[in-house]
């Protein structure tokens, strides 16, 4: 997977979370060496927007743009010499994102809220984008942050070597540390045991090795990067995860798919896209 050639697309509507969202989109482009596009949807499409009037909707229309040109004032203040474009779409907000994101940029959203409970919440349009996406999302979490020099990955076993190359990409970028961690317990593996391998050492030896194999074939494609190995015995995942968090700059999982339900992340990207303290990439597979 290949994302470093594509655009950075961040979504704006100028609230707090989402000017976040923009600067962090920022730091990303110029850390890849890519232009910034920043768009803002108004949904004047959509059937609720179909009904307003024509004075109605040219305000709704000069309002984005001057939400646009603020954003774009921002990221270029910042950096300089950052190429920075926006687009004010008449779409869905998550639908609008997709499109330009396409399978080769990388999309970010903010996550909605200002504090306390409200800050739990991540949207409809952050959670539509991370299911859907055709490459990765990243939703930008928690208040900005000295560097931590950490960027974490969940693993949970081989097929997530692919999230994983992303993850070692980021750190990479940032010359961070690449820490994997693998959470399990004895409760969650019970589906997955084989005869004669069903006493928890053994379980647990079976997700070291996993990850272990992951982690030896990173460190060879990135001789350069310092890479961690972590196998933590939790509660969930999930939980692990979210406390983990705490002490990285980005966490990266896999989008991995609600086996019941067409279009639904799965139980643990869906509980650190909401409780996660740094941002969280989910990184689709190909």
């Amino acid at each position: 997977m290949d994302t470093t050639h594509g655009p950075v697309v961040v979504g704006t509507d100028g609230s707090p979370r989402a000017t976040a969202a923009v600067m962090w989109a920022a730091g990303e482009a110029v850390l890849r060496d890519r232009p910034l596009h920043i768009l803002h949807a108004t949904g004047l499409d959509t059937r609720s927007g179909s009904h307003l009037s024509p004075e109605t909707a040219r305000l709704v229309l000069d309002g984005g743009r001057a939400l646009l040109d603020e954003a774009a004032a921002s990221a270029t203040a910042r950096y300089p010499d950052l190429s920075v474009s926006t687009s004010l779409g008449k779409g869905k907000p998550a639908d609008s994102l997709l499109e330009q994101a396409g399978t080769d940029g990388l999309a970010v959203v903010g996550c909605r809220g200002s504090g306390g409970f409200h800050a739990l919440l991540l949207g409809s349009v952050g959670l539509r984008v991370a299911a859907h996406a055709r490459g990765p999302v990243v939703v930008v979490r928690g208040s900005e942050q000295p560097s931590t020099g950490v960027v974490l990955v969940g693993v949970r076993d081989r097929t997530d070597l692919a999230t994983v190359r992303f993850a070692a990409e980021e750190a990479r970028l940032r010359k961070a540390t690449l820490r994997l961690l693998t959470a399990w317990s004895l409760i969650g593996a019970m589906g997955q045991m084989v005869p004669g391998l069903d006493d928890a050492t053994s379980v647990g030896d079976r997700e070291a090795a996993a990850e272990q194999h992951v982690a030896d074939t990173v460190r060879e494609e990135f001789p350069d990067l310092t890479v961690t190995v972590d196998l933590v015995k939790a509660a969930s995942a999930s939980a692990a995860l979210v406390d983990a968090s705490a002490h990285a700059d980005l966490l990266v999982v896999s989008a991995r798919r609600h086996q019941r339900a067409t279009g639904r992340l799965a139980h643990v990207s869906h509980a650190v896209l909401h409780h996660a303290h740094c941002p969280v990439a989910v990184v689709h597979g190909k």
